[in-house]
């Protein structure tokens, strides 16, 4: 199928943006990467009358370090953060994630913005950020806003996301010398969507345990304070002290009632811990 006519704008900044979005007797979409817009434009699952094209936004691929964060701009997409075109702050991280995203033709193209905002839950972004304790900044029409990223996420397919608000840039906090990472998503064959995701940081300068079950029906399960889920990871025994039955326990209060998808995210936790990084 080819999708229906529509108008096409490619503003050269944000306020050019603000400004089409302001009309709302128009459906107007936003495309940077399109890897999700883009077979939804086709299948006539969204039928705009205007798509905003942001690929001319510079302020959407800034990138700004500084001492305990780096910003980066909502357009930056993954091979910018496999090939280390972004500074990496997360310890290999965002690196290794940004690797495992579906193919490198997606890579070249996808964005961090566009996949927080398509808010997928088998997304890959949405889980690791969260666990690093990463935030979103919006602006809109009422200034500017900052969130956590598991926030933003408001269920599948839903984004936090105000009439003429759009993403500019996310907020990752610099992980110490201390800090152990690892990352874990369970796919049939690669470039598939994840059945299940385990993610978590713990850094003990910063006094950060954090896990997340991601690939979930809805928005991550994030354990903001996981210490009596996954223990002292360190490097002779990453998965020693991990509690299987809170960590179902966890996932039942979350609202995943059945016993085998709890079983497949406990597991991917385990081996995200047992790959400790």
């Amino acid at each position: 199928m080819k999708p229906v006519n529509f108008d096409y704008a490619r503003p050269a900044d944000v306020g050019a943006v603000l400004d089409l979005l302001k009309d709302d007797t128009r459906l107007v979409k936003l495309i940077a990467g399109g890897q999700s817009l883009g077979p939804m434009l086709n299948m006539r699952l969204v039928q705009p009358d205007l798509v905003v094209d942001l690929t001319s936004v510079t302020e959407l691929k800034r990138i700004e370090e500084r001492a305990d964060e780096i910003v980066v701009g909502a357009c930056i997409t993954h091979a910018d953060i496999e090939d280390g075109r972004v500074p990496d702050v997360t310890r290999g991280a965002l690196p290794k994630v940004a690797n495992g995203i579906a193919y490198r033709a997606v890579r070249n193209r996808g964005t961090i913005g566009g996949s927080l905002t398509h808010a997928d839950p088998s997304a890959d972004w949405v889980s690791m950020l969260s666990a690093v304790g990463a935030r979103v900044t919006l602006r809109g029409p009422s200034g500017s806003r900052t969130l956590p990223v598991e926030d933003y996420m408001l269920g599948a397919l839903e984004a936090d996301l105000a009439p003429g608000e759009i993403l500019v840039s996310v907020t990752i906090p610099r992980l110490s010398g201390q800090a152990r990472w690892g990352y874990y998503k369970s796919c049939r064959k690669t470039g598939e969507f994840a059945h299940a995701i385990g993610a978590f940081v713990v850094d003990p300068e910063r006094r950060i345990s954090r896990a997340v079950f991601g690939a979930t029906e809805s928005r991550p399960v994030v354990v903001a304070d996981a210490r009596h889920l996954i223990g002292e990871v360190d490097r002779t025994a990453p998965a020693r002290d991990f509690d299987a039955a809170t960590a179902d326990a966890t996932l039942a209060d979350g609202g995943m009632a059945d016993a085998l998808d709890r079983q497949m995210h406990v597991v991917a936790l385990r081996r995200a811990l047992e790959q400790a990084r």
